[in-house]
């Protein structure tokens, strides 16, 4: 499974983290119920709860730990009903803030996540925001605020079992305009660019690990992190926890897989026109893009998602290579390859 094969990737040079941690007993995995009997009936083991997974995505409980530990955060308010979300504002104004975000406990894919303006009018928030308690209120960090000259959003890819966890990649997050997740490339291009970076997420992703065991979370997970470069120096701040099979998990384990040591890129592609499956990998293949076992790049559909008559109006491109340059001038050649009308999209 996938704890297995964390064995193995942990092992690669830019994530060469193994953090041993007590035995824990085993529990049953989550798919919104605790279905054991069904994963008994073929001979395997479940490894979470419903509770687990639940408290593991848990942004609030997220946040007060990682100031418990001393960890850099984002600024924070929380705002325990709706009539005190404007207090929330106020206070991230006076900071410096003009956009803010609003984020329920537990959210994913944008859902549960609005943005604000810190002064001015803002609509309601839906009652939903509040569905699971109180809701955290951050400031929105962008360029030209604050001293801001750049902002990164990389990730730590980890796998969680009974008796340690496993670090096995590091991904940056593409994002639209809209900061809306489209895509993954691994390795970061600036990685190398700041001495120290690397060593820094690992070590903040192995404390947010470490929680996620302590909550009795078993599997796949990613720590989202905001990297800033402000008047010129280097913060790096935990943003959220995904613990669950992210956008990033399958392609970083199929890359990870096939090229060991390379890097890889993974953008969600819409068609113009619906097109057959096989239509659309029979003319990747015809221009030799599609990757095989032995070769050293080449494309991997990893997903399409289909119309009601069955053709392709979406689908995920993963493109593995030896580095990341090569992995992102094949997007740029991608209607060499697939000579058809396509657009960049989300998840």
């Amino acid at each position: 499974g996938f704890c297995a094969i964390a064995r193995r990737l942990s092992v690669h040079p830019h994530c060469r983290r193994k953090t041993e941690l007590l035995p824990a007993c085993l529990l049953t995995f989550c798919d919104g119920t605790n279905r054991a009997l069904s994963w008994r009936a073929i001979n395997k083991s479940n490894i979470n709860t419903a509770e687990g997974c639940h408290i593991a995505n848990n942004k609030l409980l997220l946040h007060y730990y990682l100031l418990e530990k001393g960890l850099p955060v984002i600024d924070t308010e929380v705002a325990q009903s709706q009539d005190k979300a404007q207090d929330c504002l106020d206070k991230l104004s006076k900071k410096g803030y003009t956009r803010a975000v609003a984020k329920s406990q537990i959210g994913a894919s944008g859902i549960g996540m609005i943005a604000l303006n810190t002064s001015g009018s803002n609509k309601p928030m839906p009652d939903y925001m509040f569905y699971e308690g109180p809701c955290i209120i951050q400031g929105w960090m962008k360029p030209g605020e604050g001293g801001i000259e750049k902002i990164y959003s990389p990730s730590v890819q980890l796998f969680v079992d009974d008796n340690s966890v496993h670090l096995y990649d590091i991904t940056e997050q593409i994002l639209s305009k809209h900061s809306v997740h489209e895509g993954n490339i691994a390795y970061p291009p600036y990685l190398e660019d700041y001495p120290g970076l690397k060593k820094e997420l690992l070590d903040q992703a192995e404390v947010a690990a470490r929680w996620l065991h302590s909550q009795a979370y078993r599997g796949t997970a990613s720590v989202d992190y905001l990297v800033t470069i402000r008047n010129g120096e280097l913060e790096v701040r935990i943003c959220e926890i995904n613990a669950r099979v992210t956008g990033a998990t399958y392609p970083s384990v199929l890359a990870r897989h096939f090229i060991p040591h390379g890097a890889w890129i993974m953008r969600n592609l819409k068609t113009e026109q619906p097109i057959e499956g096989q239509k659309l990998l029979e003319l990747l293949d015809i221009k030799g893009a599609l990757f095989y076992p032995g070769k050293t790049e080449g494309f991997i559909p990893i997903n399409f998602n289909l119309n009601n008559d069955g053709r392709v109006i979406k689908g995920q491109f993963l493109y593995i290579a030896e580095n990341v340059g090569i992995c992102s001038q094949a997007l740029k050649n991608f209607s060499d390859a697939l000579p058809i009308g396509w657009e960049y999209d989300r998840d």
